[in-house]
């Protein structure tokens, strides 16, 4: 049996890789000596070419001072939410969210809160429902865009829209931004070159638009005019000391990566278009599935509108033991996922091709 792996969003595991200015940029580091403990806060230079790249990207006004490196976006939000939390506070996190948001609010003892999003308006956030749940323990409002696990694109007003209510109730925004440059129709705006004196914290890395997944490197920055987040700022610091540094190596090799060409991910999202454009097509004309059409990422989020299953769980071991692809269930990605499954895109369409004929035909027996 040959098993189709949808399941996790590597796409190293396919046909992409990181561009070879930055993999020779890190040999070149670790023959050059760069194997030391560097500064915690990360390099230097790179927290540099991190502010330029944000202020390129987004206009926004920050240094280097503003920049934070971390071990991936996972220890951002690690750091975040410790800073954060101290115990029953609350964080509004999308429903569906990206697992570790669920996570690491619960492990320093918080509570996470998803609000709604609108399946049927391409996974909006309702920004109504959103301020339905701010309470007195409201710490933070999280967004992720592009989204995982639905692909979402998030429009520039409802993004106003959030900005607005965070300024209304003194709550910062939480900015995930991992995807920022793998949309499709669309462009990415990030809520950082929207607010004026709304603190945003914007998190990114190299691991999606940089091709560079089993690096694990990533980062942060503040964009805090009126310096309201400089305790969480302070204990940030004091996390970041305690784990010594970010992996010093890749931090030279992100260099080459922020400074150098990006003429690759052209190529690489036609790719992602062709396959994404496929698999929408498919999935809508099985019969029991329908599915909105991702605007960025690489994740597509079907809705199992009928069928035998009790749960979006049964359905997908259903699948994975008879049709033998092999997708995550909706449920695993909290509230709003129930009665879903995610799959990835990223194989090359031959591949994709035979999991939807296999998942196809897997349908039509179940709904006979």
């Amino acid at each position: 049996i040959k098993l189709i792996k949808l399941n996790i969003g590597d796409p190293v595991k396919f046909d992409f890789d990181a561009p070879e200015h930055m993999k020779k940029a890190y040999c070149e580091a670790i023959m050059e000596g760069h194997n030391y403990y560097g500064d915690s806060e990360g390099d230097t230079e790179l927290r540099e070419a991190i502010a330029e790249r944000e202020r390129k990207k987004n206009g926004i006004d920050i240094t280097a001072d503003d920049v934070q490196v971390t071990a991936a976006v996972t220890e951002a939000l690690q750091f975040l939410f410790g800073a954060l939390i101290d115990g029953g506070e609350e964080i509004l996190i999308p429903g569906p969210s990206y697992p570790p948001y669920v996570g690491l609010v619960k492990f320093y003892g918080g509570v996470p809160k998803a609000y709604r999003t609108i399946e049927e308006e391409g996974w909006q956030p309702d920004v109504d429902d959103m301020r339905k749940k701010i309470t007195e323990k409201t710490r933070a409002i999280a967004i992720i865009n592009p989204n995982n696990p639905t692909g979402a694109l998030y429009e520039k007003k409802t993004l106003k829209e959030i900005i607005d209510l965070a300024g209304e109730y003194e709550l910062p925004v939480i900015s995930d931004e991992i995807y920022d440059l793998m949309t499709y129709e669309g462009k990415h705006v990030s809520p950082s070159s929207l607010t004026k004196d709304v603190p945003v914290i914007g998190m990114n890395g190299l691991s999606k638009v940089y091709f560079a997944t089993g690096w694990r490197l990533g980062y942060m920055y503040f964009v805090d005019p009126e310096n309201k987040l400089a305790e969480v700022r302070e204990a940030i610091g004091k996390l970041a000391r305690i784990r010594l540094c970010p992996n010093t190596p890749a931090q030279k090799a992100a260099i080459a990566g922020l400074r150098g060409p990006m003429d690759y991910l052209e190529e690489y999202m036609a790719k992602l278009k062709e396959r994404r454009d496929y698999i929408y097509k498919r999935l809508n004309e099985m019969p029991g599935i329908s599915t909105q059409k991702p605007e960025g990422a690489f994740y597509i989020f079907p809705k199992i509108e009928e069928g035998p299953w009790k749960s979006d769980k049964e359905f997908v071991l259903d699948v994975l033991n008879n049709a033998h692809v092999l997708f995550v269930h909706g449920s695993g990605f909290g509230e709003g996922g129930e009665g879903h499954f995610r799959s990835i895109f990223l194989a090359p369409v031959e591949v994709l091709e035979k999991a939807m004929d296999n998942l196809e035909k897997f349908m039509k027996e179940r709904l006979k």
